[in-house]
């Protein structure tokens, strides 16, 4: 038997500080309690807690002043990927437009990279997207596969930006596909696109292909405005 092993201390704070600026109890701006008495209060060493606070600084959330408290920053404008990678595990927390907010940047990205994928490895990408005509009608499964696809598309595009900007939404996503892919409309109509993306790369038409992305984001966007999670 495989036993999970217990969560480090370092690993377990960083959650619980995350936990408290979400939950507003070190709110934005605000300035974090001295270190000995959040070491103790979170019951870890300083040492153990000065690791965690250099984390979260890095990452957007915090600011660690000299000779001054440290501050909770503005995270959603002063963050960085490392704060959507983190937050999106948080879905509890995040704001009510979020998911829409997310599918937005997707429909602005995809045709992008997708365009590039098959504008540098048609071949590679029907060899991709050959599987996908044959899926099981599952939501799991089809949220899993849809996900590999972007993944792939975005390293097929040549540009690593995209797969790091894809990989912070990969918690979210998990939980948004298997609610989307619930409806069987909508695991009709990815069917549908696989095909006319297969398309478009067996014909090495990127322009084609960046336009069939295009429409399928954009409805996407209306399909989940009648999502519930």
């Amino acid at each position: 038997m495989n036993w999970n092993p217990p969560p480090k201390p370092a690993d377990l704070s960083e959650s619980r500080l995350i936990r408290a600026i979400l939950e507003d109890l070190f709110p934005i701006d605000s300035n974090l309690p001295p270190e000995r008495e959040l070491a103790a209060s979170l019951g870890v060493t300083r040492p153990t807690l000065r690791e965690v606070l250099q984390r979260l600084a890095q990452e957007g959330w915090l600011e660690i002043r000299q000779g001054k408290p440290t501050r909770v920053r503005n995270y959603w404008r002063e963050g960085n990927l490392g704060v959507l990678a983190t937050i999106v595990q948080y879905p509890n927390h995040l704001p009510t437009g979020f998911p829409a907010d997310m599918l937005a940047v997707r429909s602005l990205l995809a045709p992008a990279f997708t365009r590039l994928a098959v504008a540098r490895a048609a071949s590679q990408v029907v060899d991709l997207l050959l599987p996908y005509q044959n899926l099981e009608d599952d939501p799991l499964i089809f949220t899993a596969w849809d996900w590999r696809l972007q993944i792939e598309l975005t390293l097929l595009s040549g540009n690593p930006v995209f797969t790091l900007i894809y990989n912070s939404f990969a918690g979210l996503y998990q939980l948004l596909g298997v609610a989307y892919f619930r409806q069987p409309n909508n695991r009709r109509l990815s069917r549908q696109f696989y095909l006319h993306l297969l398309a478009c790369a067996e014909a090495h038409d990127e322009l084609a292909a960046e336009q069939v992305v295009l429409s399928m984001m954009q409805t996407t966007q209306r399909l989940w405005e009648q999502v519930r999670l």
